[in-house]
């Protein structure tokens, strides 16, 4: 009998994986990757090199990405049924082999493969590997100490409405905006109308080829890549520095 074991693959440089994702992805005879249909996918790119000659690769296509709101009946329809069809062959691969997921990041931090392990329960062993979030790996990116004290530490999608995200905002001690992409004109506004803009940081590809690190407020355009995360540090505690 085999299992399905996801590899988190951290924030995306190749030597921040965990030994044990290091290990398990050079072994796997089977590699499945979740990608935009047409393109190689940033989790496939990450292990470039370390797969085996005579793997079998299985990437999982989204029907779907930005082309229709999130929000749209038709969006969650079509990641629902891409979501069963997967986990049903996932489901009879792993009856008789062993299948390594990659997934960046965590999986279990806004991955894509909860969607895949939520339907797998009681139908094939699952392991989960952890790896270092995304925001870590950009927050050390920025060199930004992202807490301070007892400060609380508060992570929104900016898919969220404009409004909440700046009632968000303006709770938080230090902060961290996942999903930005094209979200990013709505987050600037919302933490502008916090009164946080001008301590927010944008990181771009953090760790990856292509970083970029700016203070949000000096960003222009209204896009940014998928891969980027909006930071507002803390205030919170700290000793006084030895003069």
């Amino acid at each position: 009998m085999g299992r399905i074991i996801c590899a988190g693959l951290g924030p995306g440089d190749p030597e921040l994986l965990s030994v044990k994702s290091d290990r398990l992805i050079r072994a796997a005879r089977h590699v499945a990757y979740f990608r935009k249909a047409g393109r190689s996918g940033q989790a496939r790119r990450i292990v470039e090199g370390m797969l085996r000659p005579d793997v079998v690769e299985h990437p999982m296509d989204y029907p779907v990405t930005t082309e229709i709101p999130f929000d749209h009946p038709d969006y969650n329809r079509l990641l629902a049924e891409f979501y069963d069809l997967w986990a049903d062959r996932l489901a009879n691969l792993a009856a008789t082999e062993e299948i390594v997921v990659l997934c960046e990041g965590d999986p279990l931090f806004y991955g894509s493969f909860m969607h895949l392990h939520t339907r797998l329960q009681g139908r094939a062993e699952v392991e989960i590997v952890p790896g270092i979030p995304g925001m870590a790996g950009c927050w050390n990116a920025a060199d930004l100490p992202i807490t301070w004290g007892d400060d609380v530490l508060s992570v929104l999608a900016g898919t969220l409405s404009e409004e909440d995200l700046a009632r968000h905002a303006a709770a938080a001690d230090a902060l961290v905006v996942m999903k930005t992409g094209r979200n990013l004109p709505k987050v600037r506004r919302a933490l502008a109308a916090a009164g946080r803009l001008e301590e927010a940081w944008l990181v771009e590809r953090g760790t990856m080829p292509g970083q970029r690190v700016a203070r949000l407020a000096e960003v222009e355009g209204a896009d940014c890549p998928y891969f980027a995360i909006v930071l507002v540090p803390g205030r919170g505690r700290r000793p006084e520095l030895a003069e």
